[in-house]
């Protein structure tokens, strides 16, 4: 696979693929260029999940062989020169809640149970821990401070964005780190874009409530129906925190129109696996 296979809303290479033997990453350079952390985001590739989870299931709980999604998560880990033992996973229920972890949280959502829940956001200063959160349509952020060595990773749907989860996560890791934003670099990740999100009036109206100097989030179709962009939103929402506009990325690949090569719900009407989001400060 390689990075034109995917479909891309303009002609701009904001992602870039790599391959760690059979398993194609996607990754920004621009978060590259902080120089103290190393990310992935999954596709569908490279695992050994079969049916509706081909091949790279992430996910425990939605029907998958155990054992292939444990061969999945070992493939990950050794992407980065680690183990299982070495990735800590939220626990996503669609909350704003963000949860400093470190080395004793290791291994926690894969190999033993975790000991929180309702997390949808990990941030850490322990180089060498795999912060993971999980995916098919909603956002994730991804959030690397080089001058403080910490970094965040976040999950964002349509709720999390509408309660603000990029600035939550930012104000968390100033209250912990000492971060701030304006040296943070921050990218939007593969999520569903705009012409393939279509919300109902009950969520259009808890954006334009939130969010009144930014109707262009949203485009109304009538009929109470709504696109919504969230990747737009969340940006927004990242540059009013105080990301510098040179230190952001946003993504231009959808999960929805590229459902052969990543996991889609609204594709899938609910039959798939889910992609990772991974992120881990280097040991020096």
């Amino acid at each position: 696979m390689e990075y034109r296979d995917f479909v891309t809303k303009d002609d701009r290479q904001v992602l870039a693929l790599r391959s760690e033997g059979a398993l194609p990453l996607l990754y920004y350079p621009l978060l590259e260029e902080a120089k103290v952390a190393q990310h992935a985001f999954t596709t569908r590739e490279g695992g050994v999940s079969r049916g509706i989870y081909e091949s790279l299931n992430l996910s425990f709980t939605r029907g998958d062989d155990e054992e292939a999604v444990m061969e999945n998560y070992r493939r990950v880990a050794g992407c980065f020169h680690k183990t299982v033992e070495d990735i800590v996973c939220s626990d996503q229920t669609h909350t704003t809640n963000v949860l400093r972890v470190d080395k004793s949280c290791g291994g926690c959502g894969v190999i033993r149970p975790r000991p929180y829940g309702d997390v949808d956001g990990l941030i850490t200063d322990e180089p060498g821990l795999i912060l993971a959160t999980f995916y098919a349509d909603c956002v994730p952020l991804f959030f690397v401070d080089p001058k403080h060595r910490a970094i965040g990773l976040s999950h964002s749907g349509w709720r999390g964005t509408v309660g603000r989860m990029g600035a939550v996560t930012l104000e968390k890791m100033r209250q912990e780190f000492g971060t701030d934003p304006g040296e943070v670099y921050a990218a939007v990740g593969p999520s569903i874009c705009q012409d393939c999100y279509e919300v109902g009036s009950d969520v259009a109206e808890a954006f334009i409530r939130e969010f009144p100097e930014h109707e262009d989030i949203l485009s109304d179709k009538g009929n109470g129906k709504f696109q919504l962009d969230l990747w737009k939103c969340n940006a927004y929402i990242l540059r009013e925190a105080g990301v510098r506009e040179e230190h952001l990325a946003v993504t231009n690949i959808c999960t929805c129109c590229n459902s052969s090569r990543l996991f889609s719900h609204r594709a899938s009407h609910g039959k798939r696996g889910n992609l990772g989001a991974f992120l881990m400060l280097r040991e020096e």
